[in-house]
């Protein structure tokens, strides 16, 4: 059997197209969705990846805000700051990046959100929501993007065995409970993984569907993965890389995660 390559790229400006179609019209209805973005410190990757989302907003037709302080900000400050986006109407998204300098307690601004304007699906509101299958929950953007490549992809979930190789609850967890729900993209067998998990190989080999979300480049090797099968990399990893002029390079497959955090936040703005 040889193997299908899951166009990443191809998906993610299909779902940019659609986001821009949505958007046009609730535009027109004097309902531009809004998403602001709050980053604090300077960490490359942080920076990066915000801008990403801003360029994707504009794309889209999206009203964009992006929020900028130092390191040293309090920890007050940042609250007061999501506060005063959670009662702005022209913003039906809030973001904050993380991660957060160490002097602040992540899960006292991430819960300070509004959960209706919680498009990356933190708060326990959303996290529960999803738990029981509410449709109404919002869904973190990379399992809900890994979701929507199979889907797109014509792979089929129903009574396929999902092994997730990760537990966080920004990846593994949400990306178990969505496998496991009723309807398209669901109804699978899923194992969750993790660091204590005896013989991972073997476990790996079982499914029909793997999802590689663990943070560490190149972990899962053939060896883990039985003919057929379906491979999904969620990581977005640096590998040292002498041969390129940065002097590394970026492995793993996230051009799709930022089309569909733009359709979580037209989700949100209806």
């Amino acid at each position: 059997m040889s193997a299908r390559i899951i166009d990443g790229v191809a998906l993610g400006k299909a779902i940019r197209a659609e986001v821009a179609t949505e958007v046009a019209k609730l535009s027109a209805s004097g309902r531009r969705p809004g998403l602001a973005v709050v980053l604090v410190g300077e960490h490359p990757a942080s920076k990066a990846y915000v801008g990403s989302k801003e360029k994707a907003c504009q794309e889209a037709g999206m009203h964009s805000v992006k929020i900028t302080r130092p390191e040293t900000i309090g920890e007050a400050e940042l609250l007061d700051i999501v506060a005063q986006l959670n009662a702005d109407p022209s913003i039906h998204g809030i973001l904050v990046q993380l991660p957060l300098p160490k002097h602040m307690d992540s899960d006292k601004v991430l819960n300070s959100i509004d959960p209706l304007k919680d498009v990356d699906g933190f708060h326990p509101m959303n996290v529960g929501k999803l738990v029981i299958g509410d449709p109404t929950a919002l869904r973190p953007c990379t399992p809900y993007g890994v979701q929507q490549m199979l889907i797109r992809s014509g792979i089929e979930t129903k009574g396929a065995h999902a092994v997730i190789v990760g537990r966080s609850t920004i990846v593994g967890k949400p990306m178990a409970n969505l496998l496991i729900q009723q309807g398209p993209g669901g109804d699978a067998t899923v194992t969750v993984c993790h660091s204590r998990t005896r013989d991972l190989p073997a476990v790996c080999r079982s499914a029909d569907i793997l999802v590689a979300a663990i943070g560490k480049a190149e972990f899962v090797t053939a060896d883990f993965v039985r003919p057929g099968a379906v491979v999904i990399d969620v990581g977005i990893n640096r590998v040292d890389d002498a041969s390129l002029p940065k002097g590394y390079r970026l492995t793993g497959h996230h051009e799709i995660m930022i089309p569909l955090l733009a359709a979580l936040l037209v989700e949100a703005g209806e």
